[in-house]
This record gives C-alpha cells, structure tokens and sequence, in this order.
C-alpha cells in the first residue's frame, strides 16, 4: 500500500488518501476512472468498493488491482446502496492509516484533475472539501433539464428545511478527514442511496466541521446507467423532511426557552 506520497506531489500535504470508488455493474468506465484517478494524483491510492456486479466489474477491478499497487479491491456480498458501500470503505481506510478518503463516481462524472483541489483544501484546514456544481466557477454538462431542475430544486429544498449554507449538499465528490470522520456517529447512519450525500452533510454541519466548497464542472456519465431512481429520491425526500421538521422543532423550543428565561 503506496503511504508516503511524494511532498512535491499536488495535493499531498493533506497526508496519506484514498479514492473510494463504489461499483455496481460499470464494467465499461472502471478501467478507466481508475486510471484517471492514479493520473489526476500520483500520490494517492484508489479502493473499488464492488457490490457483486453482475456485469464483472468486481473482477475487472481485481485485475487492475493484480498490476497496480496502489489500486485495492473491497468486495461485498450483495447490493446494498451507496451510503453502506461508502460506510465499509470508510472503515477499511480508518483501519490501514489512511488520513483522508475521497469519494468519487466510476462513471466519468467527476473529473480527476480536481483531486488535488480537494486535497489541498483538507491541507488547509477543512475536515470536509466538496467539489460543488453550484458555486460560482462551478457548473454542470450534458444533463436533461429536468434532472438538473431536480438536483437545483432537492438543494434548494434542503437547505431551507436544514438551515443548511452549502451550496450543493448532494455533491458525491468530496474529501474528508477521517479523525473527523470518527465524530459523526457513523453506525447510526442509514441512509442508503444520494440521501447518504445529505445525511453526512448534516452531521459535519452540526459537529461543526470546517467545510470547504470547490467549484468543478460535473458531466454526465459517459457509459451505463445511472442509479438515480424514484426509491432514492422518496427517501431523500422523506429524510429531509423529517430532519428539517425536528430542527424547526428544536429552535422553537430552544427559543421558547429563552423567553421563559429572560421573564
């Protein structure tokens, strides 16, 4: 395991990283956004989290791994969502000395180049670095307008329930510093699909993490299907609801409170 990333290296003053990737039938990007991933950032490494592909990805990526050092393979049993594939890779990290993890799609959205950006933004101090579409310098390609509607709307919508100030909570490209990591209670996480982005969102806001937005340009997937699905968005709905309903609740009566208090 490559853990002494060369200091001249961008990016590598952020300390030992991984570049989580989570699979599930991408047998036609993977080869591909691993390579782009040891290229962005010569001083990282790469864990493919593989939910038992059908299609073979798992076995391609052990492959790559059998001939690239830096490259390692985390398979489990059976699908069960981007929150628990991204939770096992967290814990495999935590466990080899790794100091930060970098999630990133196999799909070709996210652009290895703007890894270092993310790392250095943890070098400088954030414990959370979120490659936003939706900051000024940010944007999105190649998108339908109606999924580009839903994304701008879903963001919208949680930061008025949550309070929230990030621009882009369901941003899936992001760094995080794992002894940061360890203070959001993580085995009491259960979001499952895009709502897991959201959910950790809320919880680094609220432990007071320092987080640090980096505009990039996301672009559709270049091969596949996407994972996005009517179960996925109901549950990031219903989440935030419920968690925006249940902060409201808390600052009334934290107000309520304080009024009693000052009679």
């Amino acid at each position: 395991m490559s853990q002494n990333p060369d200091r001249n290296t961008p990016g590598s003053d952020a300390g030992p990283a991984v570049v989580a990737i989570p699979t599930y039938n991408e047998r036609d990007n993977i080869e591909s956004a691993v390579r782009a991933a040891l290229d962005g950032c010569p001083g990282i490494d790469v864990l493919v989290v593989d939910d038992s592909s059908p299609d073979g990805t798992g076995e391609i990526a052990d492959a790559i791994a059998d001939r690239e050092s830096r490259v390692h393979v985390l398979h489990r049993a059976e699908k069960q969502g981007l929150g628990a594939a991204y939770l096992a890779a967290f814990a495999w990290a935590a466990e080899r000395g790794y100091r930060v993890v970098v999630e990133m799609d196999a799909d070709g959205s996210h652009d290895p180049a703007d890894l270092p950006r993310l790392l250095d933004a943890i070098a400088e101090g954030a414990e959370l670095s979120i490659g936003s579409r939706y900051i000024p310098g940010g944007s999105v390609r190649n998108w339908a307008l109606h999924r580009l509607a839903l994304s701008r709307c879903a963001g919208i919508y949680t930061r008025a329930m949550l309070g929230l100030r990030v621009q882009d909570v369901t941003a899936g490209y992001r760094a995080y510093r794992l002894d940061a990591l360890q203070k959001l209670e993580l085995d009491t996480v259960n979001s499952v699909g895009y709502c897991f982005q959201i959910d950790l969102t809320w919880r680094a806001v609220k432990a007071g993490f320092t987080i640090s937005e980096i505009p990039i340009v996301f672009t559709e997937r270049r091969a596949g299907a996407s994972k996005m699905n009517g179960a996925i968005t109901i549950e990031a709905l219903w989440n935030v609801t419920v968690w925006g309903f249940a902060h409201r609740a808390r600052q009334l009566r934290r107000a309520f409170t304080r009024g009693r208090i000052e009679e």
